[in-house]
């Protein structure tokens, strides 16, 4: 394959086999117009051409985003180089995830938010503290994004103004509208501790955020404390980050829905090579096929368990997040 892809081609995925074809066509372009992950093979003493299978593919490891610019050339000549930039919560540098086109981003995001929540009418509201200040925040252009496909006000992020953001909801159930709230985790825990009532009618989709915020909770803990102050039967999950331009959403279950050009696979603790059977924990592996003008097979410093649905449960981190592999990468 010697020119970039169609980004319209991977949103039109629709079987396993499909998914398949498509992901190994794009390792193979990018083990050569990749340089960062042709490197990466290179030391692996890993051949592309001798590749057939998705679980022969070595994944990069995550941390390498903060060392290097990782692209997939061939998209450059028509658009202004961009990069979506990570927040640091442990003092070891920031990720940086340069692309040129974003329309992969906002499909990717506008899509599978599409399919997950289905087709009603949603005024979205964001509680984002933490990201509202960082320039090359990829959530906050989303969620931009986002509300500009579903309210009739284009932008509604709040702070710290729970009373404006109470007034919110109440104008949309004045005009028969559910209001979503996307927020971060402690953002949303003070906004139901200031709560003067449960609002049951709200969708709560929570993204993380708790590490280094107040008390850690489990995510078993915050779900049940936020069901609980707003009277809400489910609290949604939103996984996602810098390093991958898809997102993947849970319900009641706790277990997370890949878009069809998304799948999770679960590595070795131990063996990072070595790739393990669904029901066993490991490092969560993810092909993002949104990711083609950077690197789209991405080994992250989470910890999961796959199911045969190819749905994922995230579990926690490692304790040492700078996966093997990394200190190959150094120069």
């Amino acid at each position: 394959m010697s020119s970039p892809l169609d980004p319209f081609e991977i949103f039109a995925i629709g079987s396993d086999q499909e998914f398949n074809e498509f992901a190994l066509e794009m390792f193979h372009h990018q083990a050569v117009h990749n340089q960062v992950y042709r490197r990466y093979l290179d030391i692996l003493s890993v051949d592309h051409r001798n590749i057939k299978d998705l679980q022969s593919i070595p994944f990069l490891p995550v941390e390498i985003f903060k060392t290097h610019r990782v692209v997939t050339t061939g998209y450059e000549k028509d658009f202004e180089e961009q990069y979506f930039e990570s927040s640091s919560t442990t003092g070891k540098g920031v990720s940086r995830h340069f692309f040129w086109d974003p329309y992969w981003y906002w499909r990717a995001s506008a899509e599978n938010f599409s399919n997950f929540f289905g087709d009603e009418h949603l005024d979205i509201v964001a509680l984002l503290p933490g990201y509202m200040e960082r320039e090359h925040s990829s959530l906050i252009y989303m969620v931009r994004e986002l509300m500009e496909i579903h309210n009739t006000n284009t932008e509604a992020f709040f702070l710290n103004d729970y009373e404006g953001l109470l007034r919110q909801v109440e104008e949309n159930r004045e005009w028969d509208q559910r209001t979503l709230i996307f927020g971060v985790a402690h953002a949303l825990v003070d906004f139901a501790q200031w709560l003067p009532e449960p609002i049951p009618d709200l969708i709560i989709l929570e993204t993380g955020g708790m590490k280094g915020r107040k008390r850690e909770m489990t995510r078993e803990e915050l779900h049940e404390f936020l069901k609980a102050r707003f009277g809400v039967d489910v609290i949604y999950s939103e996984y996602g980050m810098t390093e991958l331009f898809s997102q993947a959403y849970s319900g009641a279950d706790g277990i997370f829905d890949c878009p069809n050009w998304m799948k999770v696979f679960i590595r070795d603790s131990e063996d990072p090579f070595n790739l393990l059977p669904h029901g066993r924990t490991g490092g969560i592996n993810v092909i993002d096929l949104a990711n083609a003008q950077s690197c789209a097979f991405i080994a992250t410093s989470d910890l999961g368990r796959s199911y045969e649905d190819d749905r994922f449960e995230v579990l926690g981190r490692f304790d040492h997040s700078d996966i093997r592999g990394c200190s190959l990468m150094v120069a």
